[in-house]
């Protein structure tokens, strides 16, 4: 069986709807803890820990341990997969959005 890459770990983790959002709650604050990602989701504590983690798992974010507590917080080079699987691609949309000018500048110069 292949080896997951940095990439697929990325994509898997933000292909679930709720660690998107987790994940983007994360991002909104310099720390934060599984209660207060809990609070008001109307998810349970333990799916918070699960979905944490996954992101956790694909270096999305960090955590610090203080007393009974866990800090989480989001890791930027954690999406630098992503962000480099973006920009070889880019290349070809580019391409593609120079062609579509062109031709829109013939249809209506």
């Amino acid at each position: 069986m292949l080896e997951p890459t940095p990439i697929s770990s990325v994509l898997r983790a933000l292909a679930d709807p709720t660690r998107r959002a987790l994940f983007e709650r994360i991002a909104g604050a310099p720390e934060v803890t599984v209660a207060d990602l809990t609070r008001g989701s109307g998810v349970t504590q333990g799916a918070i820990s699960q979905h944490l983690k996954t992101l956790r798992l694909a270096d999305l974010v960090a955590e610090r341990p203080s007393g009974r507590n866990v800090y989480y917080r989001v890791d930027p080079k954690g999406l630098d997969p992503l962000a480099e699987w973006m920009n070889h691609y880019g290349v070809f949309w580019q391409d593609r959005f120079d062609n579509l000018r062109a031709l829109l500048k013939e249809i209506d110069p």
